[in-house]
């Protein structure tokens, strides 16, 4: 498929020259080529918005053994009573990102929200393959709610977020959460998330050769989160293996029409909805893998305006 600009794909027009920068540059397909572009481009990054938040990096006890878990508190500086909290997963192929590679996101959605928001610097792949990363999400999670109090969190609204590889690790903990009795979600927010280590929806059999995320990297990253591990793939790493989804919080599930990863968030969205789990899904046509970019392309304002109105549903505010 093509389109008039010469792109391999018709990408909303907005997003278009974006995508044609990706083409014309060599793609870092190594790890630390990869975590050496994402330095890079988060010291183009304008400084985000901080006024009207408390914003302080902590260091979590590790649970059972386990070594102390980094996370960033954005907490509203003025606010009455109790507020939700969210925990906030990045994204990165679980092989890159910090809590500085979306910084200004996690910002901008505290003082939208008026919420308390944790941002987890979980461990990344290949040094630390799965499980490593996930269980410090749930330290960070059990954290989260025995600091409740503390931290001026209601218990009853913590609710869990993450974009791409982070939207799996969100799809992971819910799972795992639920199967270990606790602590509880009220909600899952699933953004193109990266859940399939099978590798055989027809998106990512066709889309080879699309901008920021294709196939091949998607490759790279599940060998890099599994390491060298023999057996069945547990369903905590890729949430696509999960045979029981009951039980599990309301989601919410966004995918981009030319990204690998769209069908098996498709897929699993679906499948909650099977197993009776309140579902919302939205694709979002033209947009590709990385093009959120471009915040100013409408497809895009659109999503970010959509992200606000399903967290303030969710957990309930004004």
């Amino acid at each position: 498929m093509s389109d008039p600009s010469g792109l391999p794909y018709p990408f909303d027009p907005e997003v278009g020259e974006f995508a044609a920068l990706l083409y014309s540059m060599p793609e870092p397909t190594d790890v630390p080529s990869q975590r050496a572009a994402i330095e890079t481009f988060i010291a183009m990054m304008p400084a985000p918005e901080l006024d009207g938040l408390d914003v302080s990096d902590r260091q979590v006890p590790g649970r059972d053994g386990g070594p102390a878990v980094a996370v960033r508190v954005y907490a509203p500086v003025e606010r009455t009573g109790a507020a939700p909290g969210i925990l906030y997963l990045h994204g990165g192929g679980f092989t890159v990102g910090s809590l500085d590679s979306e910084h200004a996101i996690a910002a901008r959605m505290a003082r939208a929200l008026g919420v308390v928001l944790v941002s987890v610097d979980y461990r990344l792949a290949p040094e630390h393959p799965f499980p490593a990363g996930l269980e410090d999400c749930y330290t960070a999670l059990a954290w989260l709610h025995a600091e409740a109090d503390a931290l001026g969190v209601d218990r009853s609204r913590i609710a869990v977020h993450g974009g791409s590889a982070g939207g799996g690790l969100a799809a992971a903990l819910a799972l795992l959460a639920r199967d270990r009795g606790g602590p509880g979600l009220c909600f899952q927010y699933l953004g193109i998330p990266e859940l399939d280590d099978r590798l055989e929806t027809p998106s990512m059999q066709r889309f080879v050769d699309t901008p920021a995320w294709s196939r091949p990297l998607a490759v790279q990253s599940w060998a890099h989160y599994l390491g060298d591990h023999e057996g069945p793939v547990s369903p905590y790493a890729a949430p696509a293996r999960a045979t029981d989804l009951v039980g599990l919080p309301p989601a919410y599930v966004s995918v981009y029409e030319f990204d690998p990863l769209r069908d098996e968030g498709i897929e699993y969205a679906a499948r909650m909805l099977a197993a009776g789990v309140s579902v919302e899904l939205h694709c979002f046509p033209g947009a590709f893998h990385g093009s959120s970019v471009v915040a100013t392309a409408a497809v895009h304002q659109r999503e970010a305006a959509e992200r606000i109105a399903v967290w303030r549903r969710a957990l309930v505010l004004g």
